[in-house]
């Protein structure tokens, strides 16, 4: 597979991702006739689809389909080999094992992918097919990847018109509810009051309820820039007042406005002491230290003194 090819098959899968939910391993539907063509050219087919889908698969096949390889006018030896391949693939229940005759590619598939004929891939299969008339059917039904072989190459089908159009509204959908805000609860529809769908009890009043909120919310206030201010770590910490209780106020009254305070001698400091004429209190005397030159100047001092009384003839 070309780089180009391959890079605008890797987009392809990841458009179905994001519109439709697919992911893997993607569950792709073989029928018959592709088995027998790609066993004709020689070709890995569940190779090619992983290559071709970028992603891990799980190949299913019909009951019908599987019965179209017995009747297969070719020699035994050559529809061996099919059916062996069909039979490692996972069964899918299409209830038509019942019937004395298998029905054709098309009905059988159009019940499997669509059973309710709503044109909805619900399931998500990857349709693998050879005939023309199940892929202009699959091209009706929104969301269906469509797959097969033209001259030895696998090909994946670019996505179908009805299938752009669902994925571009669902686009503008969100972009819509980007804008809005916050989605609320889907409003009921004129559709679904046909289908018989009753809503939840409050449904309704929530949408509107969220609407006028998203609209009545205040615009967040843009940050000026500017000088910034200190630093709140190295900021000094105000010092908090005790407060004061009422034993405290019995215990210590305050005084009339310009009257000394009355305080006891013990919470009075020494300054205050000092001024106030009491005595200040009598603390350890301290030993003053002198140094031994002055010392030893003074002891020389004495003994010349000693000296001078002790010798009348000076």
């Amino acid at each position: 597979m070309r780089g180009k090819r391959s890079k605008q098959y890797r987009k392809l899968m990841q458009s179905y991702g994001m519109a439709f939910g697919f992911r893997e391993p993607y569950q792709v539907l073989i029928d018959a006739q592709m088995i027998q063509d790609t066993s004709r050219f020689k070709m890995d087919l569940l190779g090619g689809l992983e290559r071709v889908l970028h992603g891990k698969i799980k190949p299913m096949i019909t009951q019908c389909s599987i019965r179209h390889l017995y009747t297969l006018p070719v020699p035994q030896s050559e529809k061996d080999p099919l059916i062996l391949l069909a039979k490692s693939m996972e069964r899918r229940r299409c209830n038509h094992h019942d019937l004395d005759e298998p029905l054709s590619t098309l009905e059988c598939l159009s019940n499997v992918i669509d059973p309710k004929k709503s044109a909805t891939n619900r399931n998500r299969y990857v349709v693998a097919s050879q005939e023309e008339e199940v892929r202009r059917f699959c091209r009706g039904v929104r969301g269906v990847p469509l797959i097969y072989v033209k001259r030895s190459v696998m090909v994946l089908e670019p996505m179908a018109e009805r299938t752009v159009g669902v994925k571009e509204g669902m686009e503008r959908e969100k972009f819509r509810t980007g804008l809005r805000g916050k989605p609320g609860k889907r409003k009921r529809e004129p559709d679904d009051e046909q289908a018989g769908e009753v809503p939840e009890h409050g449904e309704d009043e929530l949408v509107d309820g969220e609407d006028k909120e998203n609209d009545e919310r205040p615009a967040e206030k843009r940050k000026t820039r500017g000088p910034k201010g200190p630093n709140p770590l190295s900021m000094k910490k105000a010092k908090k007042e005790k407060p004061r209780t009422e034993k405290a106020d019995v215990e210590h009254p305050a005084s009339a406005p310009g009257e000394p305070e009355n305080r006891p001698d013990s919470e009075m400091t020494i300054i205050e002491r000092a001024t106030d004429g009491t005595e200040l209190p009598l603390g350890k005397r301290k030993r003053k230290r002198k140094h031994k030159g002055v010392q030893l100047d003074e002891l020389r001092r004495e003994i010349t003194e000693d000296n001078k009384l002790s010798d009348p003839s000076e």
